[in-house]
This record gives C-alpha cells, structure tokens and sequence, in this order.
C-alpha cells in the first residue's frame, strides 16, 4: 500500500510539474504575441502618419492651382456671371404632406381635444403660404 502511495505523489508531482511547464510556455508564448501586435499596431501608426503627409503633400493649395490650370480650363471670374439677389429663383414653400392628409382627415392635433382641460390648445404645423408680395418689404430684398 505504501508504495502505490508513493507512486501516485510521484505521478502527481510529474503531472503538476509538466502542467507547469506548459502554462510557463503558454504565457511566454502570449506575451511574444502581444509585443508582436504592439510592434505591428506602431507600424500602422507610422503607416498612418506617413498617409497623412502625403495627404497634406498632395492637397497643397498651389499644387492643386497648377493642376486646375493645367487640366480644368476654367474660365476667370467676370462680373457679368455674377447673379444679384433678385435673379435668384424663390425657394419653393414647405409642404408637409403628411400633415396636410391629416387634417383633411380631421386627426389633426388642433381637431383632438386637448388631454388636459385647463391646456391651451395647440395648432397644428402647417406651413404658412405667403405671396411674393408679403415677402418683400420696400426694399426689394427678400426676407
């Protein structure tokens, strides 16, 4: 009995010692992984750094005149092609369809009494159509 005793500890005292070993290695093994991925994450910092350079290089200011000159052909800027206040269109009024179909409908906000009595009661946002006219005061400048 005493021997099979002594032979199961040596067992378990070789078991646990390669176990040992094997974390020992495994954590070595990680730790050279993660100073591998440092080394590579300042190498794509570097990557990164040298890019924006070259961005910076390539999106100068007068290189990118010379090009425009080069191969836009672009005409200068002349006072006739300058348009006034006056010659610009009128911007078309908001139109919330959504909101028109409902209060066609009469489930609009202002058609719901309100939830608490003593409330003011609410309109609904529907845009304001307004005439060229009211737009414009004396000055001939749109509002």
């Amino acid at each position: 009995m005493l021997r099979f005793l002594n032979i199961a500890a040596i067992l378990a005292l070789v078991g646990s010692a390669i176990y040992a070993y094997s974390i020992k290695y495994q954590t070595s093994y990680r730790a050279e992984q993660i100073v591998k991925t440092k080394l590579e994450i300042k190498a794509e910092h570097d990557a990164i750094a040298v890019l924006r350079a070259e961005w910076s290089f390539m999106t100068r200011p007068e290189r990118v005149q010379q090009l425009a000159d080069r191969y836009l052909d672009l005409q200068p800027l002349t006072a006739d092609k300058i348009e006034t206040a006056r010659e610009l269109p009128e911007r078309a009024p908001h139109v919330d369809a959504i909101a028109a179909k409902i209060d066609m409908l009469g489930l609009g906000v202002a058609s719901t009494p309100a939830a608490d009595p003593g409330a003011a009661p609410t309109t609904p946002k529907t845009p304001a159509k307004t005439s060229a006219a009211t737009q414009t005061k004396g000055t001939g400048h749109q509002r």
